[in-house]
Order: structure tokens, then sequence, then C-alpha cells
């Protein structure tokens, strides 16, 4: 049996900027498809321009479902799912290369991913971890809308080299892009729940941003990252009072009507 094939999916929404940087890294890979989410922007032309299938479908606050998309419309034996902000780098195509000539019987793998916060590499501060977005074709899929998670039938493993995120080019960017997403964060969690007992909104506007804080910064050590180390930790822990704050809001507003 020779070496297997590797398709890769890109989620993207005008993403020119970034996502030439992404697909250079993958000119080695058998499949590229992208999911993109009506860009206005030249998004899909590039990616046609680099021979990658575009999937053009309207976004709908749903990324498992846009990642599910993608892997239907792939034909590789494995895939590997991307971000348009994220790049395979040397050691990890060396990796997967690897895999795809080892016949692998596991039916996922979670890779390394090295998140860039503002221009440094966050070793510490709870940001460095594994990320399973690597699988077996028909072996895996997602579930839920914004914290999607990969349900997975078989065995998974995990590999020491991952790729390179770089989600953030500045804190102005960082801000908006989290106050789209924990609006679509704070109408799932409605969603999903309905109405949440009052002290338990409370405990997550008024407690746990600081618990989080602690953690972030002290227990995972985000302080041996000097100032980013701070940033970060005071900036995520404003996410999750943001995510709670907005659904307070969301049952407020219902109450009203």
């Amino acid at each position: 049996m020779g070496r297997e094939r590797l398709s890769v999916v890109i989620i993207a929404k005008n993403e020119e900027s970034r996502i030439p940087t992404c697909l250079d890294s993958l000119k080695w890979v058998d499949e590229v498809v992208v999911v993109d989410g009506m860009s206005t922007d030249k998004t899909v032309e590039i990616c046609e321009k680099y021979g990658a299938k575009v999937i053009r479908h309207e976004f709908e606050g749903d990324f498992g479902l846009e990642r599910n998309i993608g892997n239907d419309n792939c034909t590789g034996d494995w895939i590997l799912q991307l971000d348009a902000d994220e790049v395979v780098p040397e050691d990890f195509k060396e990796r997967l290369i690897e895999l795809l000539e080892s016949n692998d019987e596991h039916s996922a793998y979670g890779f390394m991913r090295k998140n860039i916060f503002l221009g440094r590499f966050m070793r510490y501060g709870g940001w460095y971890h594994h990320s399973y977005h690597l699988f077996r074709r028909g072996r895996a899929h997602y579930d839920g809308k914004v914290h999607h998670q990969l349900v997975v039938d078989g065995e998974t493993g995990k590999m020491d080299v991952g790729v390179e995120h770089y989600p953030f080019i500045s804190i102005e960017q960082l801000i908006s892009r989290q106050n789209r997403y924990t609006t679509l964060e704070a109408k799932e969690l409605y969603d999903i729940r309905g109405r949440i007992d009052e002290k338990e909104v409370k405990y997550n506007i008024k407690v746990k941003p600081a618990k989080l804080f602690w953690k972030f910064y002290v227990k995972k050590k985000g302080f041996k990252e000097g100032m980013h180390g701070f940033i970060f930790s005071v900036l995520f822990a404003w996410v999750h009072f943001l995510k709670w704050a907005k659904y307070w809001n969301i049952v407020r507003e219902l109450e009203d009507k």
C-alpha cells in the first residue's frame, strides 16, 4: 500500500491578507478545500490561484457546520483542519508525511498549536496545548457551534509538533474579533441552556474572571511571558466576563418583551 492522501480544510472569510501564507505552507498536500463564508475581498480569487477547491457557504455563526461541510468535500484519507491564520512549518510537514507513509491505524491525532500573541510565542499561560484537528476521513465529525469539539470514532494519539498560529496582529483586532465571538457564544449558551440560575450567572460575571486571571497568570505561569503574559491574562479573563455579560443581557431583553 502506497502513501495515503492528505486533504486540508480551511474555513475563511475576508482573509486576503493572511491566507496566502497559510496556502504557501500547503503546496505539498494532495488537496486543499476552502469553505468560504461569502468573502467580499479577494480571498476566493487567491485560493483558486493556489488550486484550492472553494466551497462558498453563507456563515451562520456555526463553526462546527463549516468544518463539517469541508469534511464532506474532501477526498483524502486524512483530513487536517486549519484556520486561515495558521501555518504548517517544516517539522510538522515532515511528521505528517511520516504519518501518511506509515498506514497508521489511529482515527485522529492531537498536534501542538504554537500560538503567537502580538509577535511572541506564548509557551506559558495555558495557550500552548494539543489541538485535535487531524483525523481519518469518515472517522470524526464536529459537534457544537462556536466551541466545537471533534467527536472521534476510534483511537486517538498525540504529536509533539504542530502548526504556528498567528491570531492577532493588534489588541484592537483581538477585541474586535472576541466581541463577535462572545456574541455568538452568549446566544449559543442561551439556545442550549435557556434561563440559567441567577447565582451561576453572577458567579461567572463577578468571580470567575478573577479566577481565570489567576489561572492564566499564576497557575499556568503566564508571568514568565512578561508584559505579554499579563496583557494576555487580563484580556482572556475579560472575554469570559463579556460572554456572560452578554448572556445576562439576552435574558434581560427577553424578559422586557
